[in-house]
């Protein structure tokens, strides 16, 4: 949810790529010489706290296996800013709707040009009037390259984000809430009072009125207090229940389940994060989020044996930059990884 320029929002939420050198052994790799001593639940959540040290924000982490009961966590409780994480739980809402016959997803939907928000996606693809798209579509391009306009839309059509809030809350998911969309959102993120303009002509008389405001979010400067609004925020293991709940089928139609995650599986985004130290071919279906100094990757990574985990990592108020986050990202990817491969529950 960066914003590049005068012009056009910054793109929300993507993933700058960056090269990470490689991961050194985890510590419960190096205890474990073969699968029969089994890597302990407090070896990875040690390591997990090791990891984080390499951030000057605070870390959030979140992992279950899909058929286990056990999740490891690094500061269960913790509130963190979603950013475009928050759009799984759109989706769910959506494919909610798609199962009881109120949308479809070959159903046409207009896309008002006065709602574009910038980001990666139709604010950039299409500068004339005359935007339609289906709910397939929409949901495509909303997770995949985290378009915002498309959240927006989809948003709208989820019946707002009470609605949103609504679906996680009946389902029994506690410690993640959905309050605005994605425009605002954002605006809250740069402390932009919008006014009755489009979300480019808001962003570009902000910044004209206050030039700090775009140094902010080029320099992904925290901002100390968007950090610790309750809004718009998940737990880490709320995520991770989220994830598990898209997962076992229970809260969508087997059709809807199994759309969601293979729309998450053509995820473009993040190549550096949860994928960035796995073994080259490893399927990761997930969803990337990025706002000021906010990165996180949420979602499920399949093991060389077929059986899958779901992990969710946060990261809020780092000031290193992308790259640190990045990497503090794919290394704990990477030591779950470890530690299921080697045995772990």
């Amino acid at each position: 949810m960066r914003i590049k320029n005068l012009a056009v929002a910054a793109a929300a939420l993507l993933t700058v790529s960056v090269a990470a050198p490689p991961l050194a052994a985890p510590a419960f790799a190096q205890k474990a010489s073969s699968k029969a001593a089994i890597p302990s639940a407090a070896l990875l959540e040690a390591q997990f706290a090791y990891l984080a040290k390499q951030t000057d924000g605070t870390v959030g982490v979140a992992v279950q296996k899909v058929g286990s009961t056990e999740v490891m966590t690094l500061n269960k409780g913790v509130t963190f800013p979603m950013a475009s994480t928050f759009k799984v739980a759109v989706a769910a809402r959506i494919f909610e709707r798609i199962d009881k016959g109120e949308l479809k997803l070959d159903q046409i939907i207009p896309v008002d040009p006065k709602i574009l928000v910038g980001s990666y996606g139709l604010a950039v693809m299409t500068p004339h009037d005359g935007i339609s798209l289906s709910v397939h579509n929409l949901l495509e391009l909303m997770i995949t390259i985290s378009d915002n306009t498309s959240t927006d839309v989809l948003t709208a059509q989820a019946g707002g984000p009470a609605a949103v809030t609504d679906w996680l809350t009946r389902h029994g998911i506690k410690g993640q809430r959905v309050d605005a969309d994605t425009a605002h959102l954002i605006y809250r993120a740069l402390d932009i009072t919008p006014g009755p303009g489009t979300f480019k002509q808001n962003v570009e008389a902000a910044f004209k009125a206050d030039p700090g405001k775009r140094e902010r979010d080029q320099k992904r400067i925290p901002n100390a207090p968007f950090n610790a609004d309750p809004r718009d925020t998940s737990t880490p293991e709320a995520m991770v229940e989220l994830l598990m709940q898209i997962q076992s089928g229970k809260v969508l139609s087997e059709a809807s389940t199994k759309e969601l995650l293979a729309i998450m599986g053509r995820t473009s985004t993040g190549d550096k994060r949860l994928k960035g130290l796995l073994p080259i071919g490893t399927p990761v279906a997930h969803k990337t989020g990025t706002l000021m100094s906010i990165a996180n990757d949420v979602g499920f990574i399949t093991l060389p044996d077929g059986s899958q985990f779901a992990i969710a990592v946060f990261v809020k108020g780092d000031t290193k930059g992308s790259e640190t986050q990045e990497r503090v990202i794919a290394e704990m990817a990477r030591t779950a990884y470890d530690y299921y491969v080697l045995g772990g529950r």
